[in-house]
């Protein structure tokens, strides 16, 4: 892994998972260390594990509901530690659809925000937040490279906690 200067307001680095369960375990503890207004950009192509990171969240929050993809619906809020709401913006054809529809708005000020498919929100992501991309491996079906980005001092500090970087 990188070892980015997370009091940098701006920090990155790289890892490697082998497993799905794996994968989730590196969103729980996202979860389990994400303060109020955490904003999580996943993206990665279809099958990549961004509802993997997407429950390991959820489960290091605390919460007990049913966490699937919400494709259809686009965003569904579950409550934990911190409400989490979670987002698919899969099926937008244009990021203003999402302002639209309400996927992005001041209540997620007081939660923790996982956005899948967050390239589809170009332009309408808050400028600080923890971007994680994930490319499966071509060959090995369960392995997954998963590089992150965090801008602003807390998303940086997030990165820190969850992944260990300094």
């Amino acid at each position: 892994m990188d070892q980015p200067d997370a009091g940098a307001g701006m920090a990155g680095g790289i890892f490697v998972t082998s497993a799905a369960a794996e994968t989730r375990a590196r969103g729980r503890q996202l979860g389990e260390t994400a303060t109020p207004g955490a904003f999580l950009a996943l993206v990665g192509p279809l099958g990549a594990g961004k509802t993997e990171v997407a429950k390991g969240v959820a489960e290091g929050l605390g919460v007990t509901s049913v966490v699937n993809s919400p494709t259809f619906v686009l965003m569904n809020e579950h409550q934990g530690r911190l409400r989490l709401f979670h987002i698919d913006a899969y099926r937008l054809s244009d990021p203003e659809e999402a302002i639209a529809a309400g996927l992005l708005d001041e209540r997620q000020a007081d939660g923790v925000t996982v956005a899948e498919w967050a390239d589809r929100l170009d332009g309408w992501l808050p400028a600080d937040r923890l971007e994680i991309m994930i490319e499966p491996d071509a060959e090995l079906a369960d392995r997954r490279t998963i590089s992150w980005r965090a801008t602003g001092f807390e998303h940086a500090q997030l990165a820190a906690r969850a992944f260990g970087a300094p």
